[in-house]
């Protein structure tokens, strides 16, 4: 699996130039709303140094890193469910990002109108959020209209779909986004937690908060204000400049790290995002390696051995023996996985195992 996050945000917060510095893909940034009229996808490679590290000892003719994927789609506007702008018919697709990067701007610049008139991060992120909602009940609404005819239909099980999606229908109709149902999960019936999962239902992502400030504000360590902590309540945030991301972007890994250090930071942006969207997922990372190749893996905490097996192929999972597991850092003392095997450093682990990050694995099937 890879992490998919789909970036949401109103025109002109600085979304399309932070894709463009986070992928390296160039897509049009002018400063006009709705100039992002197609979904741009970019595939971005998780930095690991340990993975190199695991490819010099094995001499791996290849490096194959885990990867992110960032879905970009138009700006939102207020009104966007009801056909204002171009937004809405993009959401769709967004539907299936495992979490929603909200962009928010936080930054000054007289040159770059805001669509709002002025800056309002609160304000901006309720009606992006309001906008998820209505496009949620868009989903439920079309949904209930089949239950119910599959209820007079006397289908099994229809009725408490028809149930479960009126309540859900009247929560959001009432402001509340699906996560807010997901948290109330031991009072769901198992069909009602099935039907919520299967409806991908957007306001029911994980969301990630993305604060795009300027080089000062980055310098003096911006926080967010008593306003803004009470809007996002306990999500995951992170303070980005878009601007010094771009800078960066065209920059080799050298020069990368002297810049990131003049400017009194410990890493770039797009790392920071990154691992607090595998932190916000309960993501993993396992590493198999030799002479062919050395990978790095994505997996949710908490996989079985045959769960992660799973990552490279159905049958690793299906036909699972045994694995024999050894953590990355002694294996790089052992020097090699012979030479670890030789120390009695491999363990051989069984169907409950539970990976750890860093593992590196050889799966026997």
């Amino acid at each position: 699996m890879s992490l998919k996050i789909g970036i949401v945000g109103l025109p002109n917060v600085g979304k399309s130039t932070l894709f463009n510095a986070l992928t390296q893909k160039k897509v049009d940034i002018s400063n006009y709303p709705f100039c992002t009229i197609e979904p741009n996808v970019g595939i971005v490679q998780v930095p690991d140094d340990r993975l190199g590290m695991l490819a010099a000892i094995s001499k791996s003719k290849k490096i194959v890193p885990a990867i992110v994927e960032f879905v970009d789609i138009a700006g939102l506007v207020k009104g966007a469910a009801e056909g204002e702008g171009l937004g809405n018919k993009f959401l769709s697709h967004i539907k299936e990002v495992d979490a929603i990067a909200e962009v928010i701007r936080i930054f000054e610049d007289s040159d770059i109108t805001h669509v709002g008139g002025e800056l309002n991060p609160v304000s901006d992120a309720e009606v992006i959020e309001y906008e998820l909602i209505l496009k949620d009940m868009e989903t439920v609404s079309k949904r209930l209209i089949g239950a119910e005819s599959d209820a007079k239909g006397q289908k099994k099980g229809a009725v408490v779909q028809v149930d479960f999606l009126k309540n859900l229908k009247g929560s959001l109709q009432a402001g509340q986004p699906a996560s807010g149902v997901l948290n109330q999960e031991h009072e769901i019936s198992a069909e009602g937690t099935a039907l919520l999962k299967e409806l991908s239902l957007l306001t029911a992502k994980p969301f990630i908060y993305i604060f795009n400030i300027s080089e000062k504000q980055l310098q003096n360590g911006w926080e967010p204000d008593q306003k803004i902590k009470e809007k996002i309540g306990g999500a995951s945030v992170v303070a980005i400049s878009a601007k010094i991301e771009s800078e960066l972007s065209g920059l080799e890994k050298e020069e990368k790290e002297l810049f990131v250090g003049e400017l009194g930071i410990k890493e770039s942006g797009l790392d920071r995002l990154i691992k607090i969207g595998y932190s916000t997922l309960g993501l993993i990372t396992f590493f198999t390696t030799g002479e062919d190749e050395s990978r790095a893996w994505t997996v949710p905490k908490d996989s079985s051995a045959p769960r992660a097996g799973r990552a490279i192929h159905s049958d690793f999972e299906e036909k699972f023996i045994r694995a024999e597991v050894i953590n990355w850092q002694k294996l790089l003392k052992a020097g090699s996985w012979g030479k670890a095997r030789e120390l009695g450093q491999l363990r051989t682990e069984g169907k409950d195992y539970v990976v750890q990050d860093g593992d590196v694995i050889e799966f026997r099937i």
